[in-house]
């Protein structure tokens, strides 16, 4: 039996990916960013998807679209640690009944599903209402109103397979009872002799990931072009699964300064470490700005796995031996997202606190850099779907 999935607040659909790479049938998305949604669609073409404002979905709408398709299976990240669509009005700004966590509460309880899914940062199991109730709690006992069996959990994307750093909050809500929400891990990041450990693959490290993709530096490469190497381990020939063209392998068009920068630093470093020459300017400015973020533009190991791949990744890692920031396509191999997955709308956009301000609201969109940032990925959404797959269908 093929079991359906609806995913909300889809995003690209790296979550609806990992259930479809299980053999589920993705028949559905809501999702509220345009290029998002054109991503969505390029990629999953058999699904219905609803691009628009949740909270401005009546119940009968999101009926209309989605009950015909009686989806066994509810996916979503809704941005809870924002707490969205709480007004001022509306009580504790904390509490996630003010949030849009609600709205995947709401879309269960009209579509009925077997399983909810909802992932979300790690830091949500330590957040307190002003009341000091665990917003997890509150998070669990509404899906336990709706008559489900409900579990959270910690994954990491290393122990999945995925060549990144990565953690997060996974909570899993179920009609029947399952013996086993988790799936086990299948990889480790260490060469150790642990009996527990002996039998699982070692994770793929961001060299793994990329080493094959195409070498071109600040400013070249292009939306669609051409390998120019074989896949040079599993991990490559895993995500090239028989795709000829490559996409979004353009490198960002860095300033000569900036490429001078990234030449100074070695492996580890950060903006922080550079000459003071290089130092970063402020705004529109000859003078050197005093603000050094640590975090920005740190140049990886190659034998390692990635740190956390966020959505301005754009701007946070530095390729291993080129002189630039990652391409949108290294940033997906280290998601894990197959190269034949297309992401559509341009691979970067002004700053969204800059939109705001010039009141310039139309142009913002997540690019393609915010929507792999964004994404759960794949392998280990994968993870998650043949684990509760195998045990609907047992």
């Amino acid at each position: 039996m093929q079991y359906s999935v609806l995913d909300t607040f889809a995003g690209a659909g790296g979550f609806s990916l990992g259930f479809e790479l299980a053999h589920a049938k993705v028949v559905g998305a809501i999702e509220i960013d345009r290029w998002a949604c054109e991503t969505f669609k390029f990629n999953h073409p058999a699904a219905t998807v609803m691009q628009g404002d949740i909270t401005a979905m009546t119940d009968e709408q999101i009926i209309n679209a989605f009950g015909s398709f009686n989806p066994d299976i509810v996916l979503g990240g809704p941005p809870c640690q924002g707490f969205s669509i709480c007004n001022k009005n509306s009580g504790d700004a904390k509490d996630p009944r003010n949030s849009l966590f609600e709205e995947f509460i709401r879309v269960g309880s009209l579509l009925k599903p077997k399983v909810m899914i909802m992932e979300n940062v790690p830091n949500l199991v330590k957040a307190k209402t002003e009341n000091k109730e665990l917003v997890v709690d509150i998070i669990t006992n509404e899906l336990r109103n709706l008559g489900y069996h409900v579990e959270y959990r910690i994954l990491e994307a290393t122990d999945y397979g995925v060549p990144q750093i990565r953690k997060r909050l996974v909570v899993i809500a179920s009609r029947a009872k399952l013996a086993n929400l988790f799936p086990e891990k299948t990889h480790t990041t260490t060469n150790s002799s642990d009996l527990f450990e002996i039998e699982l693959k070692r994770c793929p490290t961001l060299w793994d990931a990329i080493s094959d993709l195409p070498e071109i530096e600040a400013r070249e490469g292009a939306e669609e072009t051409q390998y120019s190497k074989p896949p040079q381990n599993e991990y490559q020939s895993l995500l090239r699964d028989g795709t000829s063209i490559l996409f979004n392998h353009k490198a960002m068009n860095h300033s000569k300064r900036l490429v001078e920068r990234f030449t100074s630093m070695s492996w580890g470093d950060s903006i922080s470490d550079v000459p003071d020459h290089l130092r970063p300017l402020k705004r529109n400015s000859t003078e050197f700005s005093e603000k050094a973020y640590d975090q920005n533009n740190r140049r990886m190991h190659p034998d390692r796995q990635c740190h956390t791949v966020p959505a301005s990744f754009y701007a946070n890692f530095v390729h291993p031996y080129k002189n630039r920031n990652f391409t949108a396509r290294e940033g997906a191999r280290i998601q894990s997202f197959p190269d034949w997955y297309v992401f559509k709308g341009k691979p970067t956009v002004v700053s969204h606190k800059l939109l705001q301000r010039e009141g310039r609201l139309e142009e913002k969109h997540l690019c393609q850099y915010n929507q792999i940032g964004n994404a759960v990925p794949p392998l280990l959404a994968k993870a998650i779907a043949e684990n509760i797959l195998k045990q609907l269908r047992d």
